[in-house]
């Protein structure tokens, strides 16, 4: 040894040790976070179903060896696989994920904190089934809610003022953080374990944004947050066999994360680890679109009746100015050729000229034979996005948020329509009453894609009673998600 301390010695990083204290002692009281959990909990279970009718998410599902099954396995929410809480973890995940269409969390680091249910249900349907072979009692629905509140409370609270995406780090990260931390303590790991779990996380290898990009976007970003929840359980069942963890992880010098992957920066916090980031959580309710992208479709589609009305089309358009916030020019403002769906749903243009013309935005349209249209790409070139800085201040403010966008369509007559502006979408908290009735819409047609009738009224005669759920055993409620052959 070239040292005279062991490892035990060794003090954790400061930031470690905040995240395990908040998971470990902190109460989830807050009415509105629960309530919103249980609305995002909905919503998230049919946004995965809905990726099941796509051939090239359902390619990835599945055990490893396939057709085998694991006994009181974890099971998929739509299918009858049951598997082992690793592999179920990345099965949610990715079906979660896959189009684009949970709810967001706009900050200096965007992302979608309903990632974290492939991990948390996985691990709570996994250790429920065998809680009750044994005679002993299972988790519930209730405890998945205070576990999504936490997950998002971290993923969020990081994120907040901390951009991984500037240094070309995947959001995904955090997901891996949070789901590490929230499913080691469901796993019962000791205060101890949890930190070495969580040490792990941060020492992994992380996921660049690589796949989100020109000229590489493509299909990982659907499965990349499976991929991130998976590796969580994997990490914290490590540690609960007593494997070691990392106390400076973040800040050792050279080696640590900071150094090697943050530019030497150090995190920065805005506020405590609470409930503040599942209270004011975005619903992505109306369109499966990148969320900075969400108000400016909804400004289209309301343009597109306009157009309509007055006899007008996309082939009457000269111009479109696109008035806009800094993060949605950096991250969804893309010229030249669109590849794949993946590459579609970020970007501005195509979402805009899809309503534009087809009076609609669905997640069919990413699909090579909707993107063939040539006319698509020729409006795509008449779009132009110029930011406006009060729209970019109000993004960052953590009493707005918003999330603002302005068009003006400019017509080859010389004529043109006044702009519409629209700063909160849908899904925002500042629409949240308007927004709740179109979610449980979603939530019944996305239940409708798997399941026969009689499935049906069963699953919603269950989740659409707030406190019957709350009180379910996860197992009782997976029972019931699983498609009857």
């Amino acid at each position: 040894m070239s040292s005279s301390f062991t490892m035990s010695e060794v003090p954790f990083d400061k930031e470690m040790v905040n995240i395990v204290d908040y998971v470990w002692k902190y109460e989830v009281e807050s009415e509105l976070a629960l309530r919103t959990a249980y609305y995002c909990f909905l919503d998230t279970i049919g946004c995965g179903l809905e990726s099941l009718e796509y051939a090239a998410c359902r390619k990835l599902l599945g055990p490893v060896i396939p057709g085998s099954k694991v006994e009181n396995g974890a099971r998929v929410p739509g299918t009858d696989y049951e598997l082992d809480p690793v592999q179920a973890a990345f099965n949610i995940g990715t079906a979660i994920r896959w189009l684009d269409f949970n709810d967001t969390w706009l900050a200096a680091e965007w992302g979608h904190p309903s990632d974290n249910l492939g991990a948390i249900l996985a691990v709570a349907d996994w250790l429920s089934r065998n809680a009750v072979e044994k005679g002993e009692k299972p988790l519930f629905i209730s405890d998945v809610f205070k576990a999504m509140v936490m997950a998002h409370e971290i993923q969020g609270c990081i994120a907040l003022e901390n951009s991984f995406n500037k240094v070309g780090l995947d959001h995904v990260i955090l997901v891996k953080v949070a789901s590490t931390a929230v499913v080691g303590k469901m796993l019962g790991l000791t205060r101890e374990q949890l930190l070495n779990a969580l040490s792990l996380a941060f020492v992994d290898g992380q996921s660049l944004r690589t796949y989100r990009h020109f000229p590489n976007a493509g299909s990982r970003k659907s499965w990349a947050a499976g991929d991130a929840t998976s590796r969580a359980v994997r990490l914290s069942l490590m540690a609960k066999t007593g494997e070691m963890g990392y106390p400076t992880a973040l800040t050792a010098k050279t080696w640590g994360f900071y150094d090697v992957s943050f530019q030497g920066k150090k995190f920065v916090f805005q506020r405590p680890y609470a409930s503040y980031v599942m209270e004011n959580v975005l619903f992505k309710i109306s369109f499966p679109a990148e969320f900075h992208a969400q108000t400016a479709v909804e400004a289209a589609l309301k343009i597109h009746s306009l157009m309509l009305a007055q006899g007008k089309s996309h082939e009457d358009v000269e111009r479109i100015s696109i008035r806009t916030h800094e993060a949605c020019i950096r991250i969804i403002d893309k010229k030249g050729p669109l590849r794949n769906p993946a590459d579609r749903d970020h970007t501005i243009q195509y979402m805009l000229a899809i309503p534009l013309i087809f009076g609609r935005l669905t997640a069919r349209d990413y699909e090579d034979d909707i993107a063939s249209d040539p006319r698509i790409n020729q409006l795509r070139e008449r779009m132009e996005c110029v930011e406006d800085k009060q729209y970019t201040k109000d993004y960052h403010d953590p009493e707005k948020r918003s999330i603002a966008n302005a068009i003006t369509v400019f017509f080859k007559d010389g004529s043109q329509f006044g702009e519409i502006a629209i700063e909160y979408p849908v899904g925002h908290k500042r629409r949240r009453e308007e927004g709740i009735p179109l979610l449980l819409e979603k939530y019944r047609k996305n239940l409708a894609r798997i399941f026969d009738e009689s499935q049906q009224e069963s699953i919603t005669n269950l989740t659409l009673d707030y406190e019957k759920l709350s009180n379910t055993s996860v197992s009782k409620l997976m029972d019931i998600l699983v498609k009857k052959s």
